[in-house]
């Protein structure tokens, strides 16, 4: 897995869409929507289709008709600014109605997502005659003279098991939270929700690399790893398969698939190496996942099987 930089904003997207799926029918997520010709975009807008559907996740409580989500990444700030730049789509947002006050200002709702909790944005608040209710763990409501019905959602104070997929965007992700994690994942049957699912794992494992390789050691981790792993691999697998087949059938070879084969079972190795797993903790893993003897595990380990440039097993 290469060291890129994390894209928090479509993981953000994805939990979101997870967070809210069995609400998913009265609501439509527009993620970095445009204001107008200028580079000024939305993080994420959910927009209900019935005013009179309450949705059911305590996130979406607050939500009216459109609803207009900011998302700070850890190491990133939610400030003075950041509230101020928000409320300012909002009002750009309420004055791009087809007619006259179309959208009213009362049917938009701001919610600004941190994993920590904003001090100085919460003092300016007060400052401004506001004060905080925490109707749910993690939930601030900001109360006062505000043009716009507000939220505060503080991930790291979430409900972990209610709220899973934001609680998993940090950089302190615990074991639990994986296995909890590993564990929604499985109730997912949509290939649209695995897909969202996917990125949510993705930026887990690269956020929390070095907590991970603490985790080595820590009962059952490894094959929980594995399986939070699992979209990841398969879709490099499908990937060079399809890469390879193609190579071959241009080649008028019938040994594609068995390259893509390969060529996922080294990306695998490789990714596992890069988390910090010996080799003796994957022997094992590649033997059970793709059928292989313990003479072909040590091949792969040891390099003696390779794929060139072209996916073609070298050996």
């Amino acid at each position: 897995m290469k060291d890129t930089k994390i894209q928090w904003h479509p993981a953000f997207v994805a939990a979101m869409n997870l967070e809210l799926r069995k609400d998913r029918e009265n609501l439509i997520f527009q993620k970095e929507h445009n204001l107008n010709t200028k580079p000024l975009s939305i993080d994420l807008l959910i927009i209900q289709k019935s005013s009179s559907a309450a949705v059911s996740n305590e996130i979406g409580r607050l939500f009216r008709g459109h609803n207009i989500m900011e998302y700070k990444s850890p190491g990133d700030s939610l400030d003075i600014d950041v509230y101020y730049k928000t409320m300012a789509y909002a009002a750009l947002y309420k004055s791009n109605g087809n007619t006259v006050n179309a959208i009213k200002a009362d049917d938009i709702t701001i919610s600004l997502v941190w994993d920590a909790k904003p001090l100085k944005l919460f003092q300016h608040f007060r400052a401004q005659g506001c004060s905080m209710a925490e109707p749910y763990s993690g939930i601030y409501y900001i109360e006062g003279s505000i043009p716009f019905p507000t939220q505060v959602l503080v991930t790291q104070e979430l409900d972990p098991t209610a709220h899973a997929w934001l609680c998993a965007l940090s950089k302190k992700v615990t074991i639990s939270e994986a296995q909890r994690l590993l564990d929604q994942t499985k109730e997912l049957t949509e290939s649209g929700e695995r897909n969202f699912a996917d990125s949510v794992i993705t930026v887990m494992l690269k956020a929390n690399k070095a907590i991970i390789n603490n985790w080595k050691g820590a009962g059952k981790m490894f094959e929980i790893l594995m399986e939070l792993m699992e979209p990841q691999i398969e879709a490099m697998l499908e990937e060079e398969r399809k890469k390879s087949i193609m190579i071959g059938e241009q080649k008028g070879e019938q040994k594609g698939e068995q390259k893509g084969i390969t060529a996922g079972i080294l990306g695998t190795i490789d990714t596992l190496r890069e988390f910090g797993h010996t080799d003796t903790d994957i022997k094992p893993a590649i033997m059970r996942k793709y059928n292989l003897s313990l003479e072909e595990a040590d091949d792969y380990l040891s390099g003696t099987v390779t794929v060139d440039l072209s996916g073609t097993p070298l050996q």
